[in-house]
């Protein structure tokens, strides 16, 4: 149960002044009674948190904000400063972002990674990795993952995954044997009506051309319409609500609807 460890963690390893967190500990010895506190222990659970505890996890991610001049009117230089060159720390803080801001804050820290964290686009691959100074042969993929989550969620997107009820998403329509990694999917959207979909090229070998994939858990059998971004309607048909459609992998607003 989250709520007796929270009640327990805010009375024996949280600092708190004029009622906001303002350090955690990054370790406790109960032998000798010693606690290390650092405002930095903060930032780990921030992610957790958020769901559960808003206010102490935003108040947590402004202090971070606020110690790395992310929050000051000038875009950092090339050169990042202090924290921000660390890039376990410049990930971590990539990823809690997304959560709280999609303005000046997001722009900046993204202009620190660009900067400073050796952004690499392998366009064969279809890949934009950072390396962050690493001098590894692979992509560091926690790093990586955490930097990604950051540029693709908004605010609050993290948080109503616990918080607002499932509604219907696990019963309505799903993709599946998307061709990845030559193919993947920017969109893949049911809006109660019909199905949208968008398929992006893993390079431009791909580009153009028509690919395969399962719809299943449509609502009804019988006659649906694939509609593509030029208006092109091809017929497509459901059989125990599962249909195979064929979309043009071109970046392209695809809509499957009823006949």
């Amino acid at each position: 149960m989250f709520d007796p460890w929270w009640d327990h963690a805010v009375e024996n390893y949280v600092t708190w002044h004029d009622g906001r967190p303002v350090a955690m500990d990054l370790y406790y010895d109960p032998v000798v009674d010693e606690h290390v506190a650092s405002p930095m222990g903060l930032m780990a659970p921030v992610w957790y948190l958020a769901p559960q505890r808003p206010d102490v996890a935003r108040a947590a991610w402004e202090l971070a904000v606020t110690v790395t001049g992310l929050d000051g009117d000038d875009p950092p230089t090339a050169e990042a400063p202090g924290l921000l060159a660390d890039p376990g720390f410049a990930s971590l803080l990539a990823m809690q972002t997304a959560e709280f801001d999609d303005g000046a804050v997001k722009d900046r820290i993204w202009a620190v990674l660009d900067g400073v964290h050796e952004p690499t686009v392998d366009d064969d691959l279809g890949e934009h990795v950072y390396g962050f100074g690493l001098g590894e042969p692979h992509p560091r993929g926690q790093m990586n993952a955490r930097v990604m989550a950051g540029w693709a969620c908004s605010p609050g997107a993290w948080s109503r995954i616990f918080t607002v009820p499932p509604d219907d998403r696990f019963a309505e329509p799903t993709i599946e044997g998307v061709d990845f990694p030559d193919v993947a999917l920017s969109e893949a959207c049911w809006d109660g009506a019909a199905l949208h979909v968008t398929a992006r090229a893993r390079n431009a070998s791909f580009a153009g051309q028509p690919t395969s994939m399962r719809v299943t858990g449509l609502p009804a059998d019988g006659a649906w319409t694939l509609v593509g971004p030029d208006g092109t309607a091809r017929p497509v048909t459901a059989s125990g609500g599962v249909a195979t459609i064929e979309p043009i992998v071109d970046a392209g607003h695809h809509e499957l609807r009823r006949s």
